[in-house]
């Protein structure tokens, strides 16, 4: 059985002939259909080992078909050695044989799921009539949450603050190739005075209030992406405290996300509950919503599983002989020749 590999040209590759905005709305609703699912999986919390310079992560995920892991990491010094915060590798295998399948560069479809999954939340969870975005943080992730939450809502201008100018400059220049139009903001309260969904996608370290209760409006929606580690959050608790707060999955949301300021015990959902209408998103003009998002391996398996089907009708990607091939199934040491030193 031949391994496929896909590499980050490869995935740029699919994107490309599918369409930007057409994969981010296949992607939205991969993510969802997977949430809908939910009882499908046998999934756990991120295994996860720190380090002063950052975290190292693997992610598995499974239905009765499919067998997906992605190892991750954060690193949030690396761009100052010109490298990414964040790169994954993904790994699809076969349930029924337990071979690999797919080999893939997961760190451009960790931006698209992570933002597919922030459209989901927002789909259900906002302001229908929606029509300004704000975005606190203009690094990696920035500019995917802009194309997915536009997919979702009459998203008509971003607003948009960072503590990197260059990150700034780098935003504007994208968000206005995708055709949205957008005003700087000179602080991250004005980004959140300003907007109707908020996204704060921050990389800084320990209990952050990126965003304070005083600047958040009735009805507002917050996408919250950037506390994503024990210690790591980016609100203000008493946000948290006064709103509605939809979780992707407890067990590891209490642990990483932005509700250990305040307990699992003020979660309203998990968001399968508000996709599959077990239980209610928004019911007023009024109330105050927010998607504590993690990334779980649910949205990796449908990222996974997506590119998979897409790099197959295309035929991208390599396919490389990774694992024994042998005539008889038993007998793994006759890869060994008979010319094979043992050490005599």
């Amino acid at each position: 059985m031949q391994l496929r590999l896909l590499t980050c040209g490869d995935v740029v590759e699919v994107v490309n002939r599918v369409g930007l905005f057409k994969f981010m709305d296949e992607m939205i609703s991969r993510v969802e259909e997977a949430f809908r699912r939910w009882h499908s999986f046998r999934m756990v919390p991120r295994v996860s080992f720190h380090y002063p310079q950052g975290v190292m992560e693997a992610m598995p995920v499974s239905d009765d078909r499919y067998y997906a892991v992605k190892v991750v990491n954060g690193h949030p010094k690396n761009p100052g050695r010109n490298l990414l915060t964040v790169v994954a590798v993904g790994l699809l295998a076969e349930v029924e044989t337990g071979y690999p399948l797919m080999l893939c560069d997961a760190t451009l479809l960790t931006a698209f799921r992570t933002a597919a999954a922030s459209a989901v939340a927002t789909k259900y969870l906002a302001r229908p009539n929606s029509k300004v975005l704000g975005v606190v943080g203009t690094g990696s992730q920035a500019e995917f949450q802009c194309v997915a939450i536009s997919r979702v809502l009459p998203i008509s201008e971003v607003v948009f603050y960072d503590v990197d100018q260059l990150a700034m400059d780098k935003f504007e220049s994208n968000v206005q190739r995708i055709g949205l139009g957008t005003c700087w903001a000179p602080s991250a309260e004005a980004v959140a005075s300003a907007a109707d969904v908020l996204v704060t996608a921050t990389a800084a370290r320990g209990k952050q209030k990126v965003i304070s209760r005083e600047h958040v409006k009735p009805g507002m929606h917050i996408n919250a992406i950037g506390g994503d580690a024990p210690g790591k959050t980016e609100l203000d608790p008493q946000i948290l405290v006064d709103a509605k707060i939809v979780v992707e999955y407890l067990e590891q949301a209490a642990v990483e996300g932005e509700v250990q300021n305040v307990g699992p015990e003020k979660v309203y959902a998990e968001l399968w509950e508000i996709v599959t209408g077990a239980k209610k998103g928004r019911v007023s003009e009024q109330e105050i919503t927010v998607f504590d998002s993690v990334g779980i391996a649910l949205e990796d398996w449908a990222a996974l599983t997506y590119i998979y089907e897409k790099a197959q009708e295309f035929d991208l990607g390599t396919s490389i002989g990774l694992l024994p091939r042998l005539s008889n199934p038993k007998n793994l040491f006759s890869l060994l020749s008979s010319s094979t030193n043992v050490g005599r």
